[in-house]
């Protein structure tokens, strides 16, 4: 809205402010729209991944734990075999998985590590184990140091 201020005989000087009417109008009418129109749109459905449960727990399990520094050591059926280099382990990775039956019936293996091992690590041992054919591959944290 635009002001006038007489000063003497200088002429009319006008003063710009911003109005505000019409903003506050525009804002009511969309929050009118958007209270009316909320209701009826649908909700969304979210399908989250469900959790099944094994009819029995697998007869042989083959963990890879790694440690500090990423010292890689299998454990097949809770007996340690002592650490090892990569390339060494998915051999006895496969040989431990071909001992049993083969096929989607093959002796799971899960990756194990501490929290304070690099993600980078269990990924380089995931990558190469896959890489080399083994089935079932699964990922597992140590909350306690040790």
């Amino acid at each position: 809205m635009a002001q006038s201020n007489w000063r003497g005989g200088r002429g009319r000087r006008t003063k710009n402010e911003i109005n505000m009417v019409p903003f506050i109008d525009v804002m009511l009418v969309l929050l009118i729209i958007f209270m009316v129109s909320a209701p009826l749109m649908p909700t969304g459905v979210v399908d989250l991944p469900s959790v099944g449960k094994a009819k029995q727990a697998p007869e042989k399990v083959i963990e890879v734990v790694v440690g500090e520094g990423e010292q890689v050591s299998l454990r097949i059926d809770q007996q340690d075999s002592g650490s090892m280099k990569l390339a060494e382990l998915t051999k006895r990775v496969k040989a431990a998985q071909d001992s049993t039956a083969g096929g989607p019936t093959a002796a799971p293996v899960i990756i194990s590590a501490r929290k304070d091992v690099r993600y980078d690590a269990v990924l380089k041992i995931m990558d190469t184990l896959q890489r080399a054919g083994v089935a079932r591959v699964g990922l597992t944290v140590h909350t306690t140091g040790g």
